[in-house]
């Protein structure tokens, strides 16, 4: 089979239908007989593989339109439009959802129902579930703070619960990480039930490091990402050569290349870090963990929410200006040389040639990222090159699209998009990596050699270890070589927020032309979401509402 676990959600969905009037979504107990299930290991296997299907999908790219990232111009998509307008109400729901939680929860209370089930696969399922509730909570808890900590499912008399305090959803999350991580294996033969692309002890770390870099945890964080690059099994993605229509992309119009050698290096760097997110190379060994896909079932939607009008796409969400200002030089890993943007306004406006130049000689990641005017794309289309055409249908407001996780060779085939969506992968742990430890004991030669191995994947430049030589100076370099390698997949969100950062940066888009794509406002209420009007109603306003709202 093409894809490696098949998601089984209806028998779990028809175990825990949803009910619409409480705000835990409580199953009705008696919808289904439990006697017709829960009898043998197949019922394990079709059940965890139902729960499976909770793990997050492409949703990671509205995390970056919510902030100084990019733009999600279509309200009716996501919140994020009115998250980073900073006029997010009660009436607006960012993702307060127990579904997920309940599925996990109803597996676990029935799993042991199984008689004579192997006893090894049986805590590695439970393992698994327990992974996707952990990670559930802790993506509920960056955006609402407290939040009701339920590891059961409720009967109608129990559902309506305050808000557990955050620190213990908290201890929660890290306790359950730092079990499992034991129980799940660090790889898995392939074959039903060890399918490749189940939950791993790597997976496991990665979202525990992940978890201590959110919290400050500098140590713990070293700690559990210092476990994951030990396990030896992963590495960052590269590729050797280019495709026939890659190879037609003409870059030597935009990099001062130093004769062949240079040439191949800045090409091989693009086409590497782009290619990591195709269909063609998913699974690849940078790949910790991604939410997988059913051919013809379970579409991925990024093929049609990313590219410009001009061909099909909708620009929902899309670049904004000081995303691509944050692209270093090529030629000496030092911040790009910029133009106000009153100077790039009217160059634009004029179709002056010096427009072009601040597209000169930058990050290879920049092109592989993002479409501005005049970068050419071949694998999409013979002979295209970007075109801004401002207030056309489905265009970007900003005069940029993202290019990052499109994939072409679906674009020409004129089929679904049914790509995997990575949500955990190597360079991320060694980012986590180099900032904790930076934070926690100061620049060393692991914290370059990390970052240098994520560098030099995509062509760039190592750090200058005499300018980035201080604690400070290594901290802003690392934030933003942290921005520009997880652009789009929805870490920005919480970067901002951790950093504290947010009231400095999210400030008004302006386009192209200079003019205000989107008007935003910030108050500090905006660290945390509101809780949803609706649920505090169901819950007879037992939950609390966050300060500001």
């Amino acid at each position: 089979m093409k894809k490696t676990i098949l998601y089984m959600g209806t028998v779990l969905l028809m175990l825990t239908v949803s009910c619409s009037d409480d705000f835990l979504e409580r199953p009705p107990l008696d919808d289904v007989s439990e006697e017709t299930f829960w009898k043998t290991e197949e019922d394990l296997y079709k059940a965890v593989n139902g729960v499976y299907s909770q793990l997050p999908a492409e949703g990671f790219i509205y995390d970056d339109g919510a902030s100084d990232n990019a733009h999600a111009q279509y309200p009716w998509e996501s919140t994020a439009t009115v998250v980073s307008a900073g006029s997010i109400i009660t009436a607006d729901d960012a993702g307060w959802n127990y579904e997920d939680k309940r599925r996990c929860n109803y597996f676990l209370e029935n799993a042991d129902a199984v008689e004579n089930a192997d006893p090894d696969l049986l805590n590695r399922y439970k393992a698994e579930v327990r992974f996707i509730r952990a990670y559930s909570y802790f993506r509920m808890m960056c955006k609402f703070g407290d939040i009701p900590l339920v590891t059961s499912t409720l009967d109608i008399e129990d559902v309506n619960i305050p808000r557990t305090p955050r620190a213990e959803v908290l201890d929660f999350i890290i306790t359950e990480l730092e079990d499992i991580s034991e129980m799940l294996p660090v790889t898995y033969a392939g074959g039903k039930p060890d399918e490749k692309g189940r939950i791993t002890r790597g997976a496991a770390l990665a979202l525990k490091a992940r978890v201590h870099l959110y919290e400050g945890q500098w140590e713990a964080a070293v700690g559990a990402a210092e476990k994951v690059m030990n396990l030896g099994i992963y590495e960052l993605f590269k590729i050797d050569s280019e495709s026939e229509s890659d190879l037609k992309d003409n870059y030597d119009e935009w990099v001062d290349f130093d004769g062949e050698e240079d040439r191949n290096n800045f090409r091989l760097g693009l086409r590497s870090y782009e290619a990591l997110f195709h269909e063609e190379y998913e699974g690849n060994s940078e790949v910790i963990l991604d939410r997988q896909r059913i051919a013809q079932i379970d579409d991925n939607f990024l093929n049609t929410y990313l590219p410009p009008g001009s061909i099909g796409g909708w620009s929902s969400v899309t670049p904004t200006q000081e995303l691509v200002n944050s692209y270093e030089s090529y030629k000496t890993g030092e911040p790009a040389e910029l133009p106000s943007a009153e100077q790039r306004a009217t160059w634009y406006d004029n179709d002056n040639p010096e427009f072009r130049e601040e597209f000169r000689n930058r990050d290879p990641r920049l092109y592989a990222t993002i479409m501005f005017p005049g970068s050419p794309w071949n694998a999409i289309e013979d002979d295209f090159t970007f075109e801004w055409i401002q207030g056309a249908s489905n265009m970007s407001q900003t005069g940029y699209n993202f290019r990052k996780l499109v994939d072409p060779k679906i674009y020409r085939e004129n089929i679904g998009n049914y790509t995997n969506v990575i949500l955990l992968r190597y360079a991320e742990v060694l980012l986590t990596y180099a900032e904790a430890r930076n934070e926690w004991s100061g620049p060393d030669a692991t914290i370059y050699d990390a970052l240098d191995d994520i560098r030099q994947r995509s062509g760039m430049p190592p750090v200058d270890r005499n300018l980035y030589n201080t604690r400070e100076k290594l901290r802003e370099f690392i934030r933003n070589e942290r921005r520009v390698e997880l652009a789009l997949e929805g870490h920005r969100y919480m970067d901002i927020r951790r950093w504290q950062i947010a009231p400095q940066v999210m400030k008004d888009i302006k386009n192209l032309r200079n003019t205000v794509a989107q008007d935003r406002v910030w108050d500090d209420k905006l660290y945390l979401m509101p809780v949803p009007q609706s649920q505090r109603d169901l819950s007879d306003n037992l939950l609390e509402q966050n300060p500001g709202y």
